[in-house]
């Protein structure tokens, strides 16, 4: 072939092939039909933090679509009560909701692994095993039996244990105690006398103020701040042992989310991926400030002793013992978590723990 010939024809196909590439792009993008959904949120707007999960993922789902999936997000109240998000998705009212699996154990136990459960995973082997594990494969097949497709979209890290008027110094203690406390953590303080309430974040306050309850667990010091438990309840004790690295789900209509073009899939699995980071990161920054606020403002900061901590195991134990006995899916999801912690803290006891342990002594002892 002529030599001159050769590169002008090159030259015209090079031509043709960037004329065909930007005659392609717009055909691409009419290709992706323009979606509204509606996601109703189980958290009030006041918590910035844990509601701003679903803003952030509605944002990158319409920035990675250039706008042609839009999601509208809404918060408690508005749509739906915060405690019927995930039922509104199921029955088709809203496409999707931002919530806690574990506020619909009144249907299934088994909705409470997907959140957290006593004595279960802290937030980084919860995602690890979510992400790598088993832990998305069999809850969303155990989702699916009730309509809904779950992404993990946000943790809050260990939460802490509540607010008290009086103080927990033994199991005894206990006795009487009406809590607002969250999924099988109810049944399980339940068996050392406490009378568990299940109660909407929005709705928690003023039930302790009134002395409705005696009690109540939330998050953490920068929402618990924020909704003022300081000042109606003196006691706020640590670790919430039922919440060791809670999962905030975004939960799809299964049947709409099957519905959607795959890149749209990708996008919004993406986009919650980042909010679940993203929230974590949050709660960092900010629940240190919360704490030494709290404390100044006469929050009397007290640890669960070893005893209630003990006994409270042994009672988790026999829930769990007694619910799988009566519920096979349970028992499955269940059982694959144990093992994966098992396996997970033979390497955090010599990685994470000695590290964080020997720092933490150091910040003790004022050298940082």
């Amino acid at each position: 072939m002529d030599r001159r010939a050769f590169f002008k024809k090159a030259a015209v196909t090079g031509i043709g092939a960037a004329a065909a590439t930007t005659l392609a792009a717009p055909a691409l993008a009419q290709a992706l039909p323009k979606i509204n959904w509606r996601l109703t949120s189980s958290f009030p707007k006041s918590l910035d933090t844990i509601y701003g999960g679903a803003e952030d993922l509605a944002k990158h789902v319409a920035a990675a679509t250039d706008g042609n999936f839009a999601i509208q997000t809404f918060a408690a109240g508005e749509i739906v009560p915060g405690l019927q998000a995930a039922d509104a998705v199921s029955s088709g009212t809203v496409e999707m909701c931002h919530t806690c699996s574990y506020y619909y154990v009144g249907k299934d136990p088994t909705f409470a692994i997907g959140t957290a459960i006593p004595f279960g995973l802290n937030a980084r082997l919860t995602n690890s095993w979510f992400y790598e594990g088993n832990g998305n494969r069999l809850m969303n097949e155990f989702y699916a039996t009730h309509g809904l497709y779950g992404f993990i979209a946000g943790n809050t890290g260990a939460q802490m244990g509540g607010w008290f008027r009086k103080e927990i110094n033994t199991v005894e203690d206990f006795k009487g105690v009406k809590m607002r406390i969250a999924g099988l953590a109810g049944r399980v303080v339940e068996k050392l006398g406490v009378v568990p309430q299940q109660i909407a974040g929005g709705d928690i306050y003023p039930a302790l103020e009134k002395g409705t309850i005696d009690a109540a667990e939330w998050v953490g010091p920068y929402d618990d701040q924020k909704l003022g438990f300081y000042k109606v309840a003196k006691y706020y004790y640590y670790p919430a042992f039922w919440e060791g690295g809670p999962v905030i789900h975004a939960f799809a209509n299964k049947e709409k989310f099957d519905a959607l073009p795959k890149a749209y899939q990708a996008a919004l699995q993406d986009a919650c991926a980042f909010a679940n980071t993203s929230m974590m990161a949050k709660y960092d920054k900010k629940n240190p400030i919360a704490i030494r606020e709290l404390a100044a403002q006469g929050t009397v900061l007290r640890p669960f002793s070893q005893d209630i901590l003990s006994a409270c195991f042994d009672a988790a134990k026999e829930v769990y013992a007694d619910i799988s006995s009566k519920n096979p899916t349970f028992k499955k999801i269940y059982d694959d978590q144990v093992a994966f912690k098992k396996e997970a803290y033979l390497w955090m006891q010599l990685s994470e723990y000695t590290y964080d342990t020997f720092m933490m002594i150091q910040q003790r002892n004022g050298k940082l």
